[in-house]
């Protein structure tokens, strides 16, 4: 086999996923989002990962037993299965539905509104909260379409099905800039031409600020707020909240007002707690909705090789 071709088991893989889709278009949004929450709801809690998850509760909501930690990883892992569900279906989900069915709305248009006219780069922050898979198209449609960051999984093959499912999702192919320093120049670039950027900030970077997030020491990407700082553009924040299968509504914040002290790396550590707080708070009022499953704070977390 030459190098670079896809082994047999990513061919594998790639049907499986295709096998999904299919499946998940097939049979609809909703009943597509209930398998995927079934589906991802039974088997995720059994999984090594969510040791993770555990983890990560214990340490930032230390306030919840082990009962309720259960509950929050449960509903974590069935966001995650409705997502997979939903992810087909992104491009045809309707704006304010009438009758209360699939579909989203928005809280806070008048701030995309007022961004749009305004014109200029922009710059969207969120986290892994809700559905955040319907945040670039739903705020596309308000005229600012924006490019992301993205970690490619390792096979190649599955890349080009998501790929190709988030440019249906946006009506057109969007450029997308993969984690690390060639990406944030490419994204640096984008910016100062006058696009859209997108970054879910809610995930450990070793080489970022250290911020604080749920009152613990937690490295973050700190190139948001270099970004932002350097241009003086604006930094929106949002997210998704899920309100039932394929019901979804996005939450529009005003533009986050930046700070100007006079010494850029005060500034950028300013900015960047403020988002994280911003992160945090949303986070606190449905835990369940968030990706727990990282390794989000400095501290040892469980080993999860097998053992030897």
């Amino acid at each position: 086999m030459k190098a670079g071709q896809p082994t047999r088991q990513m061919r594998l893989e790639a049907a499986l996923v295709r096998g999904l889709v299919a499946l998940f278009r097939r049979i609809g949004p909703v009943r597509a989002s209930n398998l995927g929450g079934w589906l991802c709801r039974t088997v995720g809690p059994r999984l090594p990962v969510s040791k993770i998850a555990d983890a990560n509760l214990r340490m930032a909501m230390p306030e919840l037993d082990a009962g309720m930690r259960r509950a929050v990883i449960r509903a974590m892992w069935d966001n995650i299965g409705r997502n997979a569900g939903e992810l087909p279906h992104l491009a045809t989900l309707p704006r304010n539905p009438a009758d209360g069915g699939p579909g989203w709305d928005v809280v806070g248009e008048e701030h995309l509104i007022a961004q749009a006219a305004k014109g200029g780069p922009t710059i969207f922050v969120s986290g892994h909260i809700g559905n955040w898979e319907m945040l670039p198209p739903a705020v596309a449609r308000y005229g600012l379409p924006f490019s992301s960051f993205y970690r490619a999984p390792n096979n190649p093959l599955v890349d080009r099905i998501l790929c190709d499912l988030r440019d249906d999702a946006m009506g057109k192919p969007v450029p997308l800039f993969a984690k690390g320093a060639r990406g944030a120049r490419g994204a640096l670039a984008h910016i100062l031409k006058g696009g859209h950027l997108g970054m879910l900030v809610d995930q450990k970077m070793n080489d970022g600020i250290a911020a604080r997030f749920f009152g613990l020491p937690a490295m973050t990407a700190g190139a948001m707020a270099a970004m932002a700082l350097k241009l003086r553009c604006p930094v929106i924040p949002g997210y998704i909240e899920r309100l039932g299968p394929a019901r979804l509504r996005m939450h529009v914040y005003p533009p986050i007002d930046l700070p100007d002290s006079g010494d850029r790396a005060t500034d950028q550590m300013t900015l960047t707690q403020q988002v994280n707080d911003w992160i945090e708070g949303t986070i606190r009022q449905q835990p369940g909705s968030w990706l727990w499953i990282h390794r989000r704070w400095n501290r040892h977390m469980p080993n999860l090789k097998p053992k030897k």
